[in-house]
């Protein structure tokens, strides 16, 4: 956890840095250091939120887990995410769903008001003749809240990102990429539940669209080679629950839906 403190620090303050100097090119400064706690704090916040909602729903059905494990990297997000480890099986399907959504959750909980501010915090301002910049996808929840705050952005025009928008943003993409329907992700544990050994075959269709998005772009790539390598290692079937005959009740349903 420190270790990810220190990184996304770092790596947060470099963002807050180019957000600053408004599409100039700058050297970071030791300065704007703790600048670099804007990003850090969020993800940290988003990640811990999203990790201790799987945490406490497994104390609440007294299933024993680990406390989260985070993740650092020295490069663009500061870290690969946060897990937990669950050290028995699940007793049965509903308390798993539980479990399973609890921490998607509570993430996109955290996520949402991180987005709204970041955004509020972010400017718009005219792109140079020579930039040459990251472009981040923007999924519609992304894009309504801009619109929200900003308007359409003119032509020419680009939204300089605040570190906290940012933060927000990555936690959305962790979010969504955890709620794919494959092996021991957030979206497998789901799927098992609501489609018991049918989640099999809904684990290899999504697989098959993953591999088959690196088509439409290269960003997938390293989705689908990790993914490749959960089905390697794991296998395409969800391990069972100690009582697999309990379905999913139908508030249970909607919200897997």
């Amino acid at each position: 956890f420190l270790a990810t403190v220190a990184s996304t620090t770092l790596v947060g303050a470099s963002h807050y840095q180019a957000f600053a100097s408004g599409y100039e090119t700058t050297s970071l400064s030791p300065f704007v250091l703790w600048r670099g706690l804007w990003y850090s704090a969020t993800i940290l916040g988003i990640l811990g939120a999203h990790e201790l909602g799987h945490y406490y729903a497994c104390r609440y059905y007294r299933v024993d887990a680990s406390l989260p494990y985070f993740l650092p990297a020295p490069f663009l997000t500061g870290t690969l995410g946060a897990v937990i480890r669950i050290r028995q099986l699940i007793p049965t399907k509903p308390i798993l769903f539980d479990i399973g959504v609890a921490g998607p959750i509570a993430g996109f909980v955290v996520a949402v008001p991180a987005l709204f501010l970041g955004l509020s915090l972010s400017h718009v301002l005219p792109l140079p003749e020579d930039f040459v910049g990251l472009s981040l996808g923007e999924p519609p929840l992304f894009r309504l809240a801009a619109w929200m705050i900003w308007g359409t952005a003119p032509e020419g025009y680009s939204l300089n990102l605040h570190p906290v928008a940012f933060a927000a943003w990555f936690g959305l993409l962790i979010t969504a990429l955890n709620l794919f329907p494959i092996g021991q992700l957030d979206g497998g544990h789901i799927a098992y539940a609501t489609f018991g050994q049918r989640s099999t075959l809904v684990t290899m269709v999504a697989a098959a669209a993953v591999i088959l998005l690196t088509f439409y772009s290269l960003s997938w790539i390293a989705w689908a080679v990790v993914t490749v390598f959960m089905l390697l290692k794991f296998g395409p079937r969800h391990p069972r629950t100690l009582d697999h005959h309990i379905p999913l009740d139908r508030r249970r349903m909607l919200v897997a839906i």
